[in-house]
């Protein structure tokens, strides 16, 4: 398992200068294909964060992880809210933060066990210290699944828009993060009462 993990440290401090070529999800996705004799076709190209509209960057970050650029990899506040709603037995929020879902996108999968939730928390620190959060951000962008096949911003903007990532307006960037929590299911011209949230929230943000 430390030889697992020093790999990983190891790949993410050359993320800091080398764009991922591939994820653990995008390999996941390729093998559950190939599983159930499936066609699949994968969409992936990486661009700069510059080469990503200012409101999708926002879009997603307020959908995804408002604090982002406050914590240090885990919002606190959040996994408090989280517990407090678990211990009542209502809905449980999601609490995990974008650093999170890139180091479990990248490493892990889709998948849940004591094991890797543990590689997981040891990981992000190491990403927040190497990478920083415009680099993070960068790579969340460009490798998160936006559909089937469908990877980054890019690929997620000319399938869904018929546009380029640079040239997504605000409505559409709402819409796009609106269906990141469920990429398989959702559909960015279904997500009218979410894509209005993160509007709002947007707006409450300064964006």
């Amino acid at each position: 398992m430390l030889l697992v993990w020093s790999f990983a440290a190891l790949t993410l401090l050359a993320f800091r200068w080398i764009d991922p070529p591939t994820t653990a999800v995008h390999i996941q996705r390729h093998l559950q294909a190939w599983a159930h004799h499936k066609p699949y076709r994968e969409r992936y190209k990486f661009v700069p964060l510059n080469q990503i509209s200012p409101d999708l960057q926002h879009a997603v970050v307020a959908a995804e992880d408002a604090r982002f650029y406050q914590h240090h990899g885990f919002d606190w506040h959040q996994i408090q809210i989280a517990a407090e709603d678990d211990l009542q037995g209502g809905r449980t929020r999601g609490a995990s933060t974008i650093t999170q879902q890139l180091v479990k996108n990248l490493f892990f999968g889709t998948g849940r066990s004591i094991l890797r939730k543990g590689a997981e928390v040891t990981l992000v620190p190491v990403a927040e210290f190497v990478l920083g959060k415009r680099r993070i951000l960068e790579i969340y962008l460009n490798v998160v699944e936006w559909g089937p096949g469908i990877y980054g911003a890019e690929s997620a903007c000319r399938y869904y828009a018929g546009i380029a990532a640079r040239n997504i307006g605000r409505e559409e960037a709402a819409r796009l993060a609106a269906i990141l929590p469920a990429p398989l299911k959702r559909r960015p011209e279904r997500m009218n009462r979410y894509s209005a949230l993160i509007l709002e929230r947007m707006s409450q943000m300064g964006w």
